[in-house]
This record gives structure tokens, C-alpha cells and sequence, in this order.
């Protein structure tokens, strides 16, 4: 049987000249049947007024926010010794989780998610590539409309878009899709080139976190977007845990904390209109319940 220390190896070394990792099997069992019921529970409806759901800010995905309040095992595979062995080394010391987020990718042949390397640091301020790693699980069976990389385009190129035909200017023996059932992981450098396949033929749920350093400078739409923001924890799934697990959390990191925040709004008016039709429903619910207590006082 292969040690953890050994495993840790490996999983180094393939993301070192890879960029990606592979973990089959990485959650299992009852861990992963709860974390599946929790992200599904977030699903059944848009986050609206006093219940929480998903976010809808584009056609083909519904977004999942802060998976580290919903269930023990989200947090349990965020810090997982495996990983957390892996990434002391990758990204040194000095990394922390910054963002924890999933989302069912709706079933579509459109291509919404094309090849990319995550823009999230400000080029003017830093030189060089800093390093950075997302965690992503699969948390349904993923044979269309999986991840796929580009192996050993991390830190090669500064991060941005990338156009199919420019791809095509590469070995295509190179690329990886990441196929598999639930419970299915991979690490992967976010400068590396990757994307999500399509066509998609049934729904994908899938789960990313997301490391780096946090005293790296942000570039100035993340920052007016609030993202990287402290993360969302639920007291209940915090027992046990180590200094360093505190630290990769974030616990009293105020780097990213901004008081006072506003997110700039969308759909204004959509949203006046909702809070003016929900104000006549109490409205009308308040009306209809003084109506029946007079009436029940008639009666009698």
C-alpha cells in the first residue's frame, strides 16, 4: 500500500510538470453522499429574500456560494492532509483558502466557458507568475462537459483568454479531460491553460477552492467585485482543528475584509419590482388574516 507521504509525492510531482493532478476517489462514501444532499439543497431555488439558494448571474450556471457553511465534509476536503501537504510545498507557506464556490453547469452544446488562465492578481504591481491552485471535486458523474488542461502550460504565459484556434498551435496529445464518477478531484495550477468541455449532455455539479497567497495584490475588478472576500464558515463543522488549519482558513485575516462594502447592483429594476410585489403580498396576507378573525368572532 502507497504511504500518504509517498501519494503526497506524486501528486507534487505531477502538478510540478504537469500543472494538473488527478485524485480518483478522493471523497467517498457517507462524506460524499452529505456534501452531495447539502450543494443539492441550495439548488431548489434562487437565493431570495429569507432563504438561501443559488445565484443566477449567467445562462448556463447557478452558483453556489461559501460550500463551507453547508456540510462537515466540504471543510474536512478543503483541508485534507493530502492536500494540505501538496500545497505547502507548491505555493510555500504563506497560502491560505480564499474562496470556496460551486455550481451545477446547465446541460448545453453552447460553448460558455472557453479556454482560459485565471486573471486574479494585478500585473502591474506583481513580476512573474505567482502561483496559485484550485481544488475542484466532482460532486455528480462528469463524462461530458468535463475539465480539461492543457498539461505544462502553467506558468508559461501570463494569464488571460484564449481563442480555439490558438490552441490548436499546440500538441493536442497534451490536453487532459478530466473525466470520472462523484467524487472525483484534481489539483491544478489556475495558470495553466483549462476550461470546461462541451457539448454538456447532463447537469455537472463540481466544487472549486481556491489557495494562494492573500498578500498578493488583487487586480482592481475582483477587488470592486468583493471577491476573495474572508470566507463564510459554519461554527459546527470548526471543532478540532490546528493552528494551520486556522491559518489556511483565514482565522484573523483581515487582508480582504472591507467595511462598509457595497457590490455595485444589478438588475435594479427587476429587483424594485420583487420587493414591490412581495410588499403587497404581506400586504395582502396581513388584510386576509384581520378578515378571517373578524369573521371567526361573527360566527361564534
Amino acid at each position: 500500500m502507497i504511504s500518504e507521504q509517498t501519494r503526497a509525492a506524486e501528486v507534487l510531482d505531477r502538478l510540478e510538470r504537469d500543472g494538473l493532478a488527478v485524485l480518483p476517489d478522493f471523497v467517498q462514501g457517507e462524506t460524499l453522499g452529505a456534501m452531495q444532499r447539502a450543494f443539492e439543497s441550495r439548488l431548489e431555488r434562487m437565493r431570495w429574500n429569507n432563504f438561501d439558494g443559488y445565484e443566477r448571474t449567467e445562462r448556463y450556471r447557478l452558483n453556489v456560494q461559501d460550500v463551507l457553511t453547508l456540510e462537515q465534509g466540504f471543510v474536512s476536503t478543503a483541508i485534507h492532509p493530502l492536500v494540505k501537504e501538496v500545497l505547502r510545498a507548491y505555493l510555500g507557506s504563506s497560502y491560505q483558502l480564499v474562496e470556496a464556490k460551486g455550481w451545477r453547469s446547465v446541460a448545453t452544446r453552447r460553448v460558455f466557458h472557453g479556454w482560459h488562465g485565471d486573471s486574479w492578481y494585478d500585473k502591474t504591481k506583481v513580476s512573474g507568475i505567482p502561483r496559485e491552485v484550485k481544488l475542484g471535486v466532482y460532486l455528480t458523474d462528469v463524462q461530458t462537459g468535463a475539465f480539461r488542461y492543457l498539461r505544462g502550460s502553467h506558468r508559461q504565459h501570463q494569464t488571460r483568454d484564449w481563442k480555439n484556434h490558438e490552441i490548436e498551435n499546440f500538441n493536442q496529445d497534451d490536453i487532459s479531460v478530466v473525466t470520472g464518477p462523484a467524487g472525483t478531484a484534481f489539483l491544478f495550477d489556475t495558470s495553466g491553460i483549462h476550461g470546461q468541455s462541451w457539448p454538456i449532455l447532463e447537469p455537472r455539479h463540481a466544487v472549486f477552492y481556491n489557495y494562494h497567497d492573500p498578500s498578493i495584490p488583487l487586480q482592481e475588478e475582483d477587488i470592486a467585485g468583493g471577491r476573495y472576500h474572508p470566507l463564510m464558515l459554519n461554527a459546527a463543522f470548526l471543532g478540532g482543528l490546528t493552528a494551520e488549519d486556522q491559518f489556511i482558513l483565514g482565522f484573523g485575516n483581515k487582508t480582504h475584509f472591507h467595511p462598509d462594502f457595497r457590490r455595485k447592483p444589478r438588475h435594479e429594476g427587476l429587483q424594485r419590482w420583487q420587493d414591490s410585489v412581495l410588499k403587497k403580498k404581506i400586504v395582502a396576507d396581513e388584510t386576509l388574516q384581520r378578515v378571517g378573525l373578524r369573521l371567526r368572532r361573527i360566527l361564534r
